[in-house]
């Protein structure tokens, strides 16, 4: 079984917030896996599906971002899930939006919802699908820029990117996370992510 983990904020104050992107493409999957419906249990949104002829367990955190690992670490220690079958989506900064990072460990680089799962879980190993957003433009401060919402252009390019990221999950879930780096950690070429599969 593996436990796929969307990062963001509760509430519909944060809903559709660059710092939620997690949820939404958590989103994607449950449809994609044909997933129960979502119930509320361990401090956060759980349901279950399969993928790439796996068990999924789809977990979104409804506590807030910088506690989110308490929920995140119930979830794995209740059905029994290793690290090395946990994945995490979460949006990046250091990242151009429309780009996908997939990685296999690493630190928290600043992200609050990073840093809580590797303080309560002892460990960073567990793979991340990092979405990117950006940095801030100048005069902009960080913490605002990922709790404000997507520009009118990124929103019109949300949906393809999104269902990219679910992609992505659904790839390291099927088929290891080194064969889904290779396909999926391309570049953005106006404003949609391209691989050297597909011609970058």
């Amino acid at each position: 079984m593996w436990l796929l983990v969307g990062l963001g904020n509760p509430g519909p104050k944060y809903q559709s917030t660059r710092h939620n992107i997690g949820f939404q493409v958590i989103d994607r999957l449950a449809s994609r896996a044909g997933a129960s419906p979502s119930r509320a249990k361990l401090g956060a949104e759980i349901t279950e599906g399969r993928l790439g002829g796996e068990r999924v367990l789809l977990c979104k955190p409804m506590e807030f971002m910088n506690v989110s690992g308490q929920a995140v670490v119930r979830a794995a220690r209740f059905w029994k899930i290793a690290p090395a079958q946990t994945v995490v989506v979460h949006d990046e900064l250091d990242v151009a939006f429309g780009r996908l990072k997939l990685a296999g460990s690493g630190g928290h680089g600043g992200h609050n919802g990073l840093r809580s799962i590797i303080a309560e879980s002892g460990t960073s190993d567990f793979a991340r699908v990092r979405f990117g957003i950006s940095r801030p433009p100048a005069g902009w401060d960080a913490a605002d820029y990922v709790l404000a919402d997507f520009t009118a252009a990124e929103r019109a390019a949300l949906p393809e990117l999104e269902e990219r990221a679910a992609a992505a999950v659904e790839a390291i879930v099927g088929g290891g996370l080194t064969a889904a780096m290779n396909r999926f950690n391309g570049k953005a070429t106006n404003g949609k992510a391209t691989t050297p599969g597909d011609g970058a």
